[in-house]
């Protein structure tokens, strides 16, 4: 108070009614003029502004308004009255408008109950103003500590702490007490409206708890919605977030067992309606009971009690998940396909009338779904997945998986049912999390035997070829089989590779059976129909028999789930070309299409026919009773020497084929579940990586590099000299065959990780485990190749170095004078070419360019030192110089062929190096000898004079030779002291 004034006399009554008097000075009135409009910011005209960091006493003014935000209603004025800096806090807009939140009219959409009300209390003033004695007419004292005081009568007993009537029943007048006007949009004023028109029902709860809905709501009752609002408007505001009076948990104790009482009632008429079909009371009553009720103490009553009346919840004797198992412990999901059928028309049925009855957010469809699927549908999946686990492991994996997919029909049926009705939002997640959830229980165990198995299956494939190894190493001299079918035997190995991964990738296109179904069904018959194409299709990959001897029952196929892999009786996969074109095979792309077309057009009548007799028809009865073709003798291939079969058991495509096929049964299972959130989903997702890295690490460390390892160490240990074979090289025949078939096996794996793998994963991340993991299986495979290129050339060299030895004869280069003269190629340089032509061609196909490159620039700088030492080993006189020009001239021929620039160049000069047997005069063979550019710097004048000394006449011109190229002769210059 800025200043005092001398108190007036007033009059002590007006002469009207509501009228104010006109007095000049009526400062302390308690009340506004009837026919002004109450204006908060007269109230506030004289309210400071504070900053936070700005001190009242000690503590910062923000630290004030947070107190101010936790204190009960009723301890606020106390607190204002400390001082006027805190009486102007008290009411700053901050405070009041944490209140307003914590209170929830607004969240909770609250607002037309107080409109409600405050029609009412607008209604019963105007009955008692007509009744009214005439009032003191007073102005409101607007001092610095607010409204909180007034000359108003109506304060009660108990009121003492609170606004002293300010919050009375009278306050909406506007003629007495404190007016709230409805055009106050200010939190402070909104919270005193809702306060001071919800506290006279609170006196309602000190009557006896069976009297109080009939006192809140007398006769006529409005409606059970207005009821729940009023309710659970009232619940809100004797909560602890308010305080609204200091006996608000007592008054907050008694509401609540009179809201108990309300949700009995409404649950009493549910039941009536539910009992007469009437969906329209049930909605009115669910409605009612989902708005009163505040989520405490659990699950909603009313969805509760709905739920447990359903019948199928009482009904699981009637549904046998043993009958899921065959006789002969098979597994057969038509029962459990019925039993989901029930499901899904129960779901259907009971979902479309909660969705009609319920409010849209109560999720009754939802939780009755959860509840469905938990105490019905995981209850009979647990006990099938218990009978199959005691079976097999494989047993269980199978039904885990099969039992998934059936349960994950409710998705569909969960989404259609919550479409019919337009306000519902029902994402798909939410439906799938129910099949989720219930499926939980089942994942821990599933994912850890899923891996296990794997590797189980992994290792037995690994250890039956490891044992096949072993005994055909003991008998290898007994297990030569001329039906044993190669890429080198086929007239073009690229074509054939191509062919194997076409229909490969066909194989990973078709569908696998996660639901297993007798073929009599409708359904089951479409998917065991594809799972049979999916066997018969990889039985169709090759045309020949890759490397594996017939064996019997399950020594070389361990899966029982493959027993139709040998169905054609030859333990191997066929395929009928004549289907697809006239059963030739021809190169695609590069010079090899020219070369395979000249070899084509060679081909004889009788050969076509006989090329055309390997075709072997798909597994049927004709083909069964048809005796197929030794596909052996049906072609023009490289021979081999049956004394070396065992090397074709080194690599097998059929194990590759078993472990992808094994990895592709283990993975699609685990696609099943590749949806999954949270940590069960990156747990399927590793699962996935891992069942692939498997795959990986036993192809690579257990099957393809032990088999390089021993072929690379039996080229090493090989020994021309013991064998009488001449052309060809037969572990370097075996070890380009065992190249073509890793080959074959790593572009498998990359069209199974490409088809399969890829989206899973990010396959530029270098990081994750399964990108890592095929690197080093293909380094592996390139590491394995390099190492058995360098042993193969070795032994390729030896060969021809061997060749050449053995076939030239002791004079092939000094003939006889007399004798007649041949100028062509001797017989070891003819065979040495051959072997070098051959074992080129074979390699053409199975490497890269790069190092089919190198390769050739090996053999090329080999053969360069190996016919350097053979002339140096030599006599050649002058007709024999035209022998060795004839042979050099057939050698550069074919290094010419091999298309590499280097190799070439050094042969060509190489070929000149003969014409220095052919030159008769001395002096011109000196001068030729110290041309350095002659050569192009390949050979130094003391190479040349070294090769020239091999001439059978070099005695005779050994001064002339001396003499011309270094100006001396050592007989007649040299002195020995």
């Amino acid at each position: 108070m800025d200043k005092f004034a001398t108190l007036e006399p007033v009059r002590l009554y007006n002469n009207t009614p509501g009228v104010l008097s006109t007095s000049s000075s009526n400062r302390f009135s308690l009340t506004k003029p009837a026919g002004l409009p109450f204006s908060s910011h007269s109230s506030h005209s004289r309210t400071k502004s504070y900053a936070p960091f700005q001190l009242v006493g000690r503590l910062p003014v923000d630290l004030h308004i947070y107190i101010l935000t936790l204190l009960a209603v009723p301890d606020i004025p106390a607190y204002a009255r400390c001082s006027r800096a805190l009486g102007n806090l008290a009411k700053d807009e901050r405070v009041w408008e944490a209140r307003w939140k914590a209170f929830g009219v607004d969240i909770h959409q609250l607002g037309d109950v107080l409109d409600t009300l405050e029609e009412k209390v607008k209604v019963q003033n105007g009955l008692d103003q007509n009744h009214a004695p005439p009032t003191l007419a007073t102005e409101s004292l607007d001092d610095d500590f607010g409204d909180f005081t007034s000359t108003s009568n109506n304060a009660q007993p108990g009121e003492m702490g609170d606004f002293v009537g300010a919050f009375s029943l009278s306050t909406p007048r506007t003629a007495h007490g404190f007016p709230i006007p409805s055009s106050s949009k200010t939190s402070r004023a909104l919270y005193i409206r809702a306060h001071t028109l919800l506290k006279p029902l609170v006196s309602a709860l000190s009557s006896p708890p069976h009297a109080v809905l009939s006192i809140i709501f007398p006769s006529p009752a409005p409606s059970l919605r207005h009821q729940a609002h009023t309710l659970r408007l009232l619940s809100l505001f004797l909560s602890s977030r308010v305080r609204p009076l200091r006996t608000w948990e007592t008054l907050s104790a008694a509401l609540r067992a009179a809201i108990d009482r309300f949700e009995d009632s409404l649950l009493t008429a549910f039941d009536v309606a539910d009992g007469k079909g009437d969906e329209r009371g049930m909605a009115e009553a669910a409605e009612a009971s989902w708005e009163v009720w505040d989520g405490s103490g659990g699950e909603w009553e009313l969805r509760r009690v709905w739920a447990e009346k359903r019948e199928i919840f009482y009904e699981q004797s009637k549904w046998k998940p043993l009958d899921n198992f065959t006789n002969d412990s098979q597994l057969d999901f038509t029962p459990m396909d019925e039993f989901i059928v029930e499901i899904l028309a129960a779901l259907q049925e009971h979902g479309s009338r909660a969705v009609r009855v319920f409010p849209p957010a109560s999720n009754v469809l939802l939780s009755f779904a959860d509840r469905l699927a938990n105490e019905v549908v995981g209850e009979y999946i647990a006990s099938l997945l218990t009978r199959a686990r005691e079976i097999s492991n494989e047993t269980f994996l199978k039904a885990t998986a099969a039992s998934f997919k059936e349960a994950w029909r409710m998705v569909d049926t969960i989404v259609q049912v919550g479409a019919s009705r337009t306000d519902l939002d029902l994402p798909k997640t939410k439906a799938e999390d129910v099949v989720y959830r219930m499926f939980e229980s089942n994942m821990d165990e599933y994912l850890d035997e899923e891996v296990e198995f794997v590797k189980q299956c992994f290792e037995m494939t690994c250890r039956s070829w490891e044992k096949r190894l072993s005994e055909h190493k003991a008998t290898v001299g007994n297990l030569a089989n001329p039906e044993h079918a190669r890429f080198l035997g086929s007239h073009n190995p690229a074509q054939v590779k191509r062919t194997v991964l076409a229909s490969f990738t066909n194989v990973l296109l078709l569908p696998v059976t996660i639901v297993p179904r007798t073929v009599g069904k409708a359904v089951g018959a479409a998917i065991t129909t594809g799972s049979s194409a999916a066997v018969q299709g990889i039985q169709m990959l090759n045309p020949q028999r890759w490397g594996a001897t017939p064996t019997t029952g399950q020594g070389a196929f361990p899966f029982a789930r493959m027993p139709s892999w040998n169905a054609n009786g030859r333990d191997g996969y066929v395929r009928d070309f004549e289907k697809g074109g006239d059963g030739m095979l021809f190169d695609i792309g590069g010079d090899d299409d020219e070369e395979d077309a000249e070899v084509t057009k060679e081909k004889t009548p009788s050969e076509k026919t006989a090329r055309s007799s390997m075709t072997v028809s798909t597994i049927t009865e004709e083909s069964s009773s048809t005796a197929p073709t030794s596909i052996h003798s049906t072609r023009v291939s490289t021979p081999v020497p049956p004394a070396l079969e065992n090397f074709d058991l080194l690599l097998s495509l059929d194990i590759a084929l078993e472990l992808i096929h094994a990895d592709r049964d283990s993975l699609k299972r685990a696609e099943t579940f590749s949806g999954y959130p949270g940590s069960y989903g990156h747990r399927v997702r590793d699962t996935i990586e891992e069942i692939f890295v498997l795959l990986l690490q036993a192809l690579s460390e257990r099957h393809i590099k032990p088999g390089f390892e021993t072929a690379t160490e039996r080229m090493r240990s090989y020994k021309p000299a013991e064998h009488e074979e001449t052309k060809s090289v037969a572990p370097l025949l075996q070890f380009f065959e065992l190249v073509h078939v890793g080959d074959t096996m790593q572009s498998m794996v990359q069209v199974y990780f490409d088809k399969e793998l890829a989206p899973h994963i990010d396959r530029h991340d270098f990081l994750n485990a399964v990108v890592r993991e095929k690197k080093h299986f293909e380094d592996v495979l390139d590491n394995s190749v390099a190492a058995g290129l360098n042993a193969a050339t070795d032994a390729l060299m030896n060969q021809v170095e061997h060749i050449i030895q053995k076939l030239t004869k002791p004079r092939e280069y000094y003939p006889p004078e007399d004798g007649p003269m041949e100028l062509g190629p001797t017989e070891g340089c003819r065979e040495a070419i051959k072997c070098l032509q051959m074992h080129c061609q074979l390699v053409k196909g199975s490497t890269s360019k790069e190092v089919l490159e190198v390769f050739y620039q090996e053999v090329g700088f080999r053969l360069i030192a190996i016919l350097q030492k053979h002339i140096k080993r030599q006599i050649i006189s002058l007709n024999g110089g035209f022998q060795i020009i004839a042979d050099l001239n057939a050698y550069h021929t074919f290094i010419s062929s091999l298309r590499v620039a280097t190799v070439t160049s050094d042969f060509a000069y190489l070929k000149m190096l003969g014409h220095v047997y052919v030159v008769e005069d001395a002096k011109d063979l000196a001068q030729i000898v110290r041309d350095v550019t002659r050569y192009g710097g390949a050979y130094r004048p003391e190479d040349i004079y070294e090769f020239i000394q091999r001439r059978s006449d070099w005695k005779k011109i050994e001064k002339t030779v001396d003499k011309t190229m270094y100006n001396l002769s050592f007989k007649e210059d040299c002195t020995l002291c």
